[in-house]
């Protein structure tokens, strides 16, 4: 760790991230550093800062005094509107963006893009809230009506993983600020490139200094942030081990959280389904993004004889190439990473399982072209065991288990038995079929011949409640986030009945004469406001 000023770039021309409190970017008061690499090549990019409790207080003290002023001072129209000024503009920097996703996360530009544009699809949801967040009002009986309002929370936190730069911040922060919060965004030390970029965005749509505030740092930032009695809710989104902390610290708080963990999403292909699409679908949805994401396929379990799908969907991912160009799978995002990928790969060889696709030479490959960086290609293993601890863990990498059972029903066992929730997936071309699986899996996120089922807004992403897939309350994203932002306040009224005087009139009402008879015009709002 290094001690560096506040300054865009260090001495040797390296990207400095620091906090963005107040409109400002400030540097951590530790004055330390941590290095961010390049997963290609393992340079350093960037230098992060590492926050403390002081650097917590301050940006939670400044957020506190501008969320009054937001909240307050401004409609959820106006809010919306700066919200539009932000769609634009990253639309307008979308390549810029998405250059920086690869750099800092190794996707390829369509990911990277995809990343953006998925991000962004959040804050056009966001602009809809003037729409959608609307009360209630309804005579309840005789002279009493109920109505109810939204209130914003106050000062909430988003804490956010390495996988999607730009799209996971952009599932709550939106949302969070439309309705009138203000945010402090904790981004993974890994990857904060791109949101350190999006902050200028954020100024340049003109959101008042405070109400979008970013915390640099690593576990003592979170915690800060947690512990903090001015945060008033806390979504996470991370490792299972991780979010179920992340929960309970929120809940021995009596505060708002929701978190949402690891996952091992079970795909089921039955002997009808259409080869070439479910062959394709079910690549891209393994190995895709490196296979670094909560909804990437984990185990495919083969209903009968199916030879003929495994074998496409082995050609086609052994044509997959290393690079960050289109098509091309990029490396995992750090060294860790890469050697427990590796360490689940080894121990299925050790348990009799077959490799038949082995991503392993994809690192001497690079290392030969002098590239470096954490390189493992798609690897497709047939296991003999669904005991084998890759058909049960969260692998989180280019790694497709394969098993074959002899029924639908051991299919839904072995999904139905793992500890996590998260998403399920079932190929088929007969829509019974299909209902049969999905009234059957144990998982919150379901498709049919789609690997990658993620509900998009005004649907909310989540796991399960009860797995190691989801811990806290409610859903991320969309309606949930609407719900979960903010509190339901129910006013009941009622009003005594009052009659006026017979002679009581209207002082504006305009008056003309028909036939010599004095008339009322009731509709003219001349001089009336």
């Amino acid at each position: 760790m290094n001690g560096k000023k506040d300054t865009n770039d260090d001495s040797s021309g390296v990207t400095l991230v620091t906090n963005y409190i107040n409109g400002k970017f400030v540097p951590p008061s530790t004055n330390e550093y941590m290095d961010v690499l390049n997963p290609s090549n393992s340079q350093v990019i960037g230098r992060v800062g590492l926050s403390s409790s002081t650097d917590v207080d301050e940006a939670v003290d400044i957020a506190h005094q501008a969320q009054k002023m937001w909240a307050n001072n401004t409609t959820i129209k106006q809010r919306a509107g700066l919200m539009m000024k932000l769609h634009a503009l990253i639309q307008q920097h979308a390549h810029e963006l998405a250059s920086l996703i690869v750099l800092e996360n190794g996707k390829n530009m369509t990911e990277a893009l995809a990343d953006v544009a998925k991000g962004n699809e959040t804050v056009e949801y966001a602009c809809s809230l003037p729409q959608l967040a609307q009360g209630k009002n309804l005579q309840v009986s005789s002279q009493v009506h109920c109505q109810d309002l939204r209130q914003p929370l106050g000062v909430v936190a988003s804490i956010v993983p390495f996988n999607f730069p730009c799209m996971v911040p952009f599932w709550t922060t939106p949302i969070a600020l439309v309705l009138g919060n203000a945010v402090i965004l904790k981004p993974s030390e890994k990857v904060p490139l791109t949101m350190r970029r999006i902050a200028d965005l954020f100024q340049q749509a003109g959101f008042p200094d405070g109400v979008f505030n970013m915390i640099q740092g690593t576990k003592d930032a979170v915690n800060a942030i947690i512990d903090h009695p001015k945060v008033s809710a806390v979504t996470f989104v991370g490792s299972s081990p991780v979010a179920k902390l992340v929960a309970n610290r929120c809940r021995a708080l009596d505060k708002r959280c929701t978190a949402l963990g690891g996952a091992k999403n079970h795909l089921v292909a039955l002997p009808d389904c259409e080869l070439d699409g479910a062959s394709s679908d079910i690549t891209v949805s393994a190995f895709g993004c490196s296979g670094q994401r909560c909804m990437a396929a984990s185990v495919l379990l083969l209903v009968g004889d199916q030879e003929r799908l495994l074998q496409e969907i082995v050609n086609k991912a052994s044509k997959i190439q290393p690079g960050s160009e289109p098509t091309q799978m990029g490396p995992v995002i750090d060294t860790a990473s890469y050697t427990k990928i590796l360490s689940y790969i080894e121990d299925a060889e050790k348990q009799g399982a077959t490799i038949l696709l082995d991503g392993r030479n994809w690192k001497n490959k690079m290392e030969n072209g002098n590239v470096g960086g954490n390189w493992i290609g798609p690897t497709v293993i047939l296991h003999q065991s669904p005991e084998d601890k890759a058909m049960k863990e969260e692998v989180f990498g280019p790694v497709l288990s394969v098993y074959k059972v002899e029924s639908w029903e051991d299919a839904i066992d072995i999904e139905n038995n793992n500890p996590f929730g998260n998403a399920a997936s079932v190929y088929t071309t007969n829509g019974g079929n299909a209902d049969w699986f999905t009234s059957r899996f144990r998982a919150s996120m379901l498709g049919v011949n789609i690997g990658i089922p993620v509900p998009r807004e005004p649907f909310s992403f989540g796991g399960l409640y009860g797995t190691k897939s989801k811990f806290g309350d409610m859903d991320i994203t969309g309606d949930g986030a609407m719900e979960f932002f903010t509190n339901r306040i129910k006013i009941t009224s009622k009003w005594p009945l009052v009659k006026p005087p017979a002679s009581r009139k209207r002082p504006h009402d305009a008056t003309f004469s028909i036939d010599g008879q004095q008339q009322t015009d009731s509709a003219n709002f001349a001089g009336q406001m």
